[in-house]
């Protein structure tokens, strides 16, 4: 196995980086209503947080199979990133048209949506969408890109959110896809899992929520909000998986040096 990087699979970590490392959906979101998101999370009704924790965690639930049971399985490909952004567009309009009283209706559907996009883009990289841990590793996606309450000041960086993940599902997670509902010993690892992702991704989906709540922004404004949203997640995973390929070539522990040297350039 190599130990240095060749120049090509140096660019590609570098363009990895900058997409994984790139402000989040809050300061995008902020761009796109032209003041700060917490203005717009300040309007949402109260106990709706709740509600939203709720929405998430069954979303995620249901999307990984729904999603990736959809895809051929054979490495390599496109991805297909333009045709799951109109998807969501479409999604994020009819949820604008609704307005919050739609969220439990867009959000599993949008969800589904994103999941297939992370499922294609992990395709593309070479992954195999019937290994146990490719499965786990496109949930993870929604994990990155936004931090959660629970975190501390150091946990943040792509890094860091791999490490705190793997550290609070511990090795008792074996995602085995759609058996895992039928195995006993597996379901407590994978709703654990769902609980730690749902956790991170849940602040993402409150901040899509308070932009879409803005009555200026209607219809229209509901699809470009799940525009960016798709985008943001679509960023993060080929973000993602370009590392995890070239993990695979080089190994964890060459990637991960030569990724956080690229940080101190």
């Amino acid at each position: 196995m190599k130990t240095s990087l060749d120049a090509i699979d140096l660019d590609d970590l570098r363009v990895a980086r900058q997409l994984l490392e790139n402000p989040g959906l809050a300061a995008r979101m902020t761009d796109l209503l032209g003041a700060p998101i917490e203005k717009a999370l300040d309007m949402l009704p109260t106990g709706l947080h709740g509600r939203i924790a709720d929405v998430t965690r069954a979303a995620l639930s249901k999307a990984a199979d729904a999603a990736i049971l959809t895809l051929g399985d054979a490495p390599g490909g496109g991805s297909a990133d333009k045709w799951h952004k109109w998807g969501a567009a479409l999604s994020g309009g009819v949820g604008g048209f609704f307005g919050i009283a739609g969220l439990t209706v867009e959000l599993p559907v949008s969800t589904t949506l994103m999941m297939r996009s992370i499922a294609a883009i992990a395709r593309s990289e070479g992954e195999s969408l019937q290994d146990a841990d490719t499965r786990r590793a496109c949930l993870m996606v929604f994990a990155m890109g936004g931090k959660a309450d629970t975190d501390d000041a150091a946990e943040s960086g792509y890094y860091a959110v791999r490490v705190a993940l793997a550290r609070a599902v511990g090795q008792a997670v074996d995602y085995v896809g759609a058996k895992v509902a039928a195995d006993k010993a597996a379901a407590p690892a994978m709703v654990r899992l769902i609980a730690v992702i749902a956790d991170r991704f849940g602040i993402q989906v409150t901040e899509k929520v308070a932009a879409q709540a803005v009555p200026a922004l209607g219809a229209a404004g509901g699809a470009l909000v799940n525009t960016l949203f798709i985008d943001h997640f679509q960023s993060m995973a080929r973000g993602h998986f370009t590392v995890r390929r070239l993990e695979r070539k080089y190994g964890e522990e060459t990637i991960r040096a030569a990724y956080l040297a690229l940080g101190r350039e």
